[in-house]
């Protein structure tokens, strides 16, 4: 018999979340109203914070994010050059300039040390990523940064992850996640903005929607719901929908048991894997709390039977699909031609871009699955 393939993520959905679209259709109301306002206050009640406001997708809450800031053309945002593109991109949306800096080569999280080197009089904000879930030293930063530079989480992939007793997204002036399939919950594609800024949350939540004074939702259950409302902000269409909203309600209520399941299969692949020597493993912090957005292992080039690129091609025809961690972001071409940057700049960040390899990890793998991968990666080595 033909083996059925492992994905590396799939999206842990049932009947619940099925039927929690019957209410926003039934009703008719669609794009951002009550479901929005429910998912939200849950977000963040959730994770401690005292604002959370629901946006298209992560990027959109990014850039959202820099814009109630008021950052832009003449400012610096320092990055992670380890990352996934968009974190980067958003700087460049504002017309400011992202300034690239090295990541630890185990966490792959931000180097602090190189992020505070890289500080001078036009550094406007940090952008720490909290990379597969794991959260950046974000007091670390905040402990040595200038007062009025902004640290803007990317906590795409850190759903319900902690720093201490600290929730993501509540680490510095604003957080931003992620509900893109890969993540460990999904509203299709969406993503959240936090902040205990209650001024911020005010800019953000006219910001999103086009810069009107008053949402539709708002408008519409008013007395004058056929006048229209001031702009006085130049805004954007980064509103998400009730349809949405009501798959992530019902998602966040499954996020504690999610991390505990994906805890315990990371617990079991270690168990596993523990004897290959080729492979770096990652771990569970000492203070805090790993969301496992994914596993994400080290090939070392001078111990592994093959390259990290041809591994992947034996499991893809064996059915079990991996992918890179991520890319670093000054090795990709529009960053290279534009800035100049060579792969060498950020030693760490090119090694953890040709090696790292993510491995299955979400809600439906099986113990049958993970020992099958284990099989296989033990295979390798002939």
């Amino acid at each position: 018999m033909t083996q059925q393939n492992i994905q590396i993520a799939v999206p842990a959905m049932a009947e619940e979340e099925w039927e929690a679209l019957r209410e926003p259709i039934m009703s008719g109301w669609l794009t951002q109203g009550g479901k929005v306002s429910t998912f939200e206050r849950n977000f963040a009640d959730l994770h401690g914070a005292q604002h959370a406001m629901a946006v298209t997708s992560a990027t959109t809450g990014l850039h959202l994010a820099l814009a109630g800031l008021d950052i832009g053309p003449g400012d610096e945002v320092i990055v992670p050059a380890f990352t996934w593109v968009s974190t980067a991109n958003v700087v460049l949306y504002r017309g400011a300039t992202p300034v690239f800096v090295d990541v630890d080569p185990v966490t792959y999280n931000i180097n602090v040390d190189a992020a505070l080197a890289e500080v001078t009089d036009r550094t406007r904000a940090v952008l720490p990523v909290h990379l597969f879930g794991l959260c950046a030293d974000v007091p670390a930063l905040r402990n040595n940064l200038p007062g009025h530079i902004h640290i803007v989480e990317d906590a795409a992939c850190a759903a319900g992850a902690k720093l201490g007793n600290q929730f993501a997204g509540t680490l510095g002036t604003c957080g931003v996640f992620s509900f893109h399939p890969r993540k460990s919950i999904t509203t299709g594609e969406g993503g959240m903005v936090t902040t205990m800024d209650s001024a911020l949350a005010d800019r953000l939540t006219i910001l999103r929607n086009h810069g009107a004074s008053v949402s539709e939702e708002a408008r519409h259950h008013g007395p004058q719901p056929h006048i229209l409302p001031d702009f006085d902000e130049l805004g954007f269409n980064y509103r998400m929908t009730d349809l949405q909203a009501a798959v992530g309600v019902v998602q966040l209520k499954k996020l504690e048991g999610f991390i505990s399941e994906r805890s315990r299969q990371a617990a079991r692949y270690r168990e596993l894997l523990a004897d290959i020597d080729w492979l770096r493993l990652p771990d569970e912090p000492e203070n805090g709390r790993h969301a496992w957005q994914a596993f994400v292992t080290y090939v070392d080039p001078a111990k592994a039977p093959m390259p990290r690129n041809e591994i992947m091609r034996v499991l893809n025809e064996q059915g079990i699909a991996t992918r890179p961690g991520t890319h670093a972001v000054h090795m990709l071409g529009y960053y290279q031609r534009h800035f100049g940057l060579r792969d060498s700049d950020f030693p760490a960040a090119e090694a953890a871009n040709n090696n790292t390899m993510a491995i299955p990890l979400h809600n439906r793998l099986t113990d049958t699955d993970l020992e099958r991968i284990s099989d296989a990666l033990h295979d390798l080595a002939g």
